[in-house]
């Protein structure tokens, strides 16, 4: 038995990437797998059966509250109640202050942060009923970084921080931990096929591990903060970058 064994584990945009590499760990851990994607997580369901985990998965527009709420009926119908959420959805658009445009201002503020506040509205209640809960948001490194054309992601990755510990003041009497993970820039199908690319090179010269980061390397850090483990540990946000921030 895997020390979450018991559990059932939401995560956005668990159809690939980072999200899928989360589901397969945290499936491997013993915890019951949702996962609410824009995509069909087709790939992800045969990763997570495939170790003998239970899954259920629903294409869901995490920008619209009536559909987040369908999906939080969906998977108790099918898998019960959630423990634990991971609001791993995200996009990054590189664009020049100048060329940011009202909607797509909104468009990541709605995908990035409205997201979290949706999915923790919603299943923050069953959480504080049985006084047990893991809610892990994910964030950036590059708060920290002087990288040029991200205004509006850096924007909203700050405002993960700010909930993360807005939340976790509110919930610590519930049993509910919240913490962040702050990765920095991960190989994976998405970035390969984006302007980030380009930075694939240059930034490992810049980490103390000189290496590109891939999603598994953030997995290990998932599994303790969602466990019995991380009990005591809330409001916290954790680089797992290869040494590329310091302090």
């Amino acid at each position: 038995m895997g020390r979450l064994t018991g559990r059932l584990a939401v995560i956005t945009g668990g159809a690939s990437g980072i999200g899928q590499a989360f589901a397969k760990r945290l499936s491997e851990d013993g915890a019951a797998i949702a996962v609410a994607d824009i995509r069909h997580a087709a790939d992800t369901r045969a990763m997570v059966e495939a170790t003998g985990g239970q899954f259920f998965g629903a294409v869901c527009d995490v920008t619209d509250p009536a559909q987040v709420v369908r999906f939080v009926d969906q998977v108790g119908a099918a898998l019960g109640t959630a423990d634990i959420l991971v609001n791993n959805v995200g996009i990054f658009p590189l664009q020049a202050f100048d060329d940011i445009s009202n909607e797509d201002w909104h468009r990541i503020n709605a995908i990035n942060t409205d997201s979290l506040f949706y999915f923790s509205k919603a299943f923050v209640p069953g959480m504080r009923a049985r006084k047990w809960g893991r809610i892990v948001n994910l964030t950036s490194t590059v708060n920290w970084l002087m990288i040029p054309k991200y205004v509006h992601y850096i924007t909203t990755k700050a405002a993960a921080i700010g909930f993360t510990r807005g939340l976790a003041n509110e919930l610590g009497p519930d049993g509910i931990t919240v913490n962040a993970i702050a990765p920095s820039l991960v190989r994976n199908v998405t970035t390969e096929a984006s302007e980030l690319a380009g930075m694939f090179d240059a930034i490992p010269s810049m980490q103390a591990i000189p290496r590109l980061q891939v999603p598994e390397d953030l997995v290990g850090t998932l599994s303790f903060l969602v466990s019995d483990d991380a009990a005591f540990v809330t409001g916290q946000t954790i680089a797992v970058d290869g040494g590329l921030t310091k302090g």
